[in-house]
């Protein structure tokens, strides 16, 4: 597999259908999924058209969702990338950790990793994160990574999500 980028734990690298198994496990998880979407864990197909998705992008825009790799040992612990969910013109940043690895600043490292790789290899210079407001944890990770809170707006499901914002310096 060829590596993106590597942090000083992770390897991050593009994700293939034989990650299949490692992302249902992660998006399945119920305390995981609690603040995305609609927090319900996704479903075997969903996963597997996300994938779809993912290859898609990855054919389209050159980027998109990434596996977070043990850089000893190349376990996977999580995902992380740029999207644009529904079309959306900004880039956003998105992550999900296996709750075997949470606190211990996996998501804080790829998310600014994510972000350097953004600029540096893909030009992209602004980005938001949107999560929901009682999300403290992540709240941390985006702060940690240099995001900035741009207040709240409603979801596509009206639902209020807090938006962060990132900039490269410069």
């Amino acid at each position: 597999m060829t590596e993106l980028f590597h942090t000083p734990r992770l390897s991050v690298r593009r994700i293939t259908p034989d990650d299949f198994d490692a992302m249902y496990a992660t998006y399945a998880d119920p305390d995981a999924m609690r603040w995305v979407d609609d927090g319900q864990p996704i479903s075997p197909e969903d996963c597997r058209r996300w994938i779809d998705v993912t290859l898609r992008n990855y054919a389209t825009r050159g980027y998109g969702m990434s596996a977070l790799c043990l850089r000893e040992g190349g376990a996977i612990v999580g995902f992380c990338g740029l999207v644009h969910p529904g079309g959306q013109a900004e880039a956003e940043i998105k992550y999900a950790l296996r709750r075997a690895h949470w606190g211990r600043g996996f998501a804080t490292e790829a998310a600014v990793g994510m972000l350097a790789y953004g600029v540096r290899e893909l030009g992209i210079e602004r980005v938001i994160a949107t999560i929901a407001p009682a999300n403290v944890a992540s709240q941390r990770v985006l702060e940690k990574a240099g995001m900035v809170s741009a207040g709240v707006r409603l979801d596509e499901h009206g639902q209020p999500t807090a938006v962060y914002r990132w900039a490269a310096a410069g």
